[in-house]
């Protein structure tokens, strides 16, 4: 770990002084080496994790597009977020000095690779791409479900990176001790909310502390209308069943809690999805126990069983009503890694959206299937109520699958993050890793690139002139 650390260390002030356009070429030769080693990675991927090869294929596409997105990102410039504003003798508050802002990279940062995402979350994932765009050197430890396509992983995109810039260690200990090494200036986690949490209270408790942005754990309910229902009850059952049911469950996107008004017939758009084998054994128990404890709380009514066996799981889904998850909350909202969800029952015209805000604390996602130019005050309401408890809300669609692109929100309020004004996905997650410095009243030769006038490396400058400050409050009239 301790030469890991030491070159991360000695890679940042590279990594930070780098010009953009040079970090970008960097970020998309290592999508290129990973898309041309695809042919050894998935296999081995295949062998440790259990998942299917369309799938790994299509992730490590993913993995690669993600590097290639923050490559744009650092190209452009824009995230450095350069304000310039001018010395200014008639400011009105008196006189103004000249300040030039701009976001500088945190230093390295520390990565909790994912188990249910061995590319795209993992070594080479979003989290490792966009601290990297940053300017930041990445230490990623590895999780323990895929060990041996982490160090590849590593060898081959590090390669296309500055030395140091990228970096693997294993182990629990070697994560802890780590993430409480004063050279660690942030860190970012997929995983349980239990491991999330220690790992953040680590994070806050170190001498120094340092910013940890996790993302923990998700029901993302979704609410289906009267309207809806009776306009395609068939066609939401089976994209229920393959959202539920997908990578057998093992995802944080899963619809965990379905809202009906009505019987729900689900069942059969379940029947013959295959077992599939869970990611380690540690997730199998953790299932297993999730599902035992929903199967026994009374006022739940199995629809479909599903099976834990040696071959893999088959999803399992219950019914309850409102009332019922109401008073076994403690019990039934709690997240179910795996291909287990709740159909709850609720009454047409009733608060939903009130119940909801009670019952959620927070959610990755939320969503709504609604009848065709359905529109009323009931169901306003309850898209507000979507909106507070969850980062991402979606109309007639599932929530797994998410979307690569700029605009995305990847994140929510607690427990699905630790920090609910970031994301993981998109490009805004460039924002986690850096930090402001301002410049005030210094020279042009002193001056970083991005903040000097002849602006060496072409970024964007928002610029204040003198004298702007005396027309402030007019665009509101």
């Amino acid at each position: 770990m301790s030469s890991v650390l030491a070159a991360a260390t000695a890679a940042a002030p590279v990594l930070a002084t780098m010009p953009p356009r040079q970090r970008a070429e960097a970020l998309v030769a290592a999508a290129d080496a990973l898309l041309a080693a695809a042919d050894e990675l998935v296999p081995l991927a295949m062998a440790e994790t259990g998942l299917a090869e369309p799938r790994l294929r299509g992730e490590i596409k993913r993995t690669a597009v993600q590097l290639k997105l923050f490559a744009d990102v650092a190209a452009a410039g824009e995230f450095l977020d350069v304000r310039l504003d001018a010395a200014d003798p008639d400011f009105v508050l008196g006189p103004r000095p000249d300040l030039r802002r701009y976001l500088v990279p945190l230093g390295p940062v520390l990565n909790f690779a994912a188990s249910n995402f061995p590319f795209a979350f993992s070594v080479a994932g979003g989290d490792t791409a966009s601290a990297l765009a940053a300017g930041c050197p990445v230490v990623v430890k590895a999780h323990p479900g895929h060990p041996r396509l982490s160090d590849r992983t590593a060898q081959i995109v590090g390669a296309a990176l500055p030395a140091g810039a990228l970096g693997v260690i294993h182990g629990q200990e070697e994560g802890v001790a780590a993430l409480r090494d004063e050279r660690i200036a942030g860190a970012s986690f997929t995983g349980s909310l239990a491991g999330g949490r220690a790992l953040a209270e680590i994070a806050a408790a170190r001498p120094h502390p340092i910013p940890f942005y996790g993302e923990l754990g998700s029901l993302n309910p979704v609410v289906v209308t009267p309207s809806a229902l009776a306009e395609r009850a068939s066609a939401i059952a089976q994209g229920f069943a393959v959202s539920v049911s997908g990578s057998a469950g093992q995802l944080c996107t899963k619809p965990g809690l379905l809202f009906v008004p009505a019987e729900f017939a689900a069942a059969e758009a379940f029947e013959g999805v295959a077992p599939h084998r869970l990611l380690h054994p540690g997730i199998v128990d953790g299932y297993a126990r999730r599902r035992t404890e929903i199967l026994g709380t009374p006022g739940v009514t199995v629809t479909v069983e599903g099976a834990v066996t040696d071959d893999g799981v088959t999803p399992t889904l219950v019914e309850t009503d409102l009332a019922t998850l109401l008073k076994h909350r403690d019990t039934l909202l709690e997240e179910a890694f795996g291909p287990l969800s709740v159909v709850v029952r609720y009454t047409p015209g009733e608060p939903l959206g009130a119940a909801l805000t009670e019952l959620i604390e927070g959610s990755l996602t939320a969503g709504v299937h609604i009848g065709a130019a359905e529109d009323s005050p009931w169901l306003h309401e309850l898209v507000t109520a979507l909106q507070s408890l969850s980062g991402r809300v979606l109309f007639n669609g599932w929530p797994t699958g998410v979307a690569v692109t700029p605009a995305m929100q990847h994140g929510g309020p607690f427990p699905a993050t630790t920090n609910p004004t970031t994301t993981s996905v998109g490009t805004a997650a460039i924002t986690r890793f850096l930090r402001p410095v301002v410049f005030q009243d210094c020279p042009q030769s002193l001056l970083p690139e991005p903040l000097r006038d002849d602006n060496p490396w072409n970024v964007p400058q928002h610029r204040s002139p003198a004298g702007e400050s005396s027309a402030w409050g007019s665009l509101a009239t």
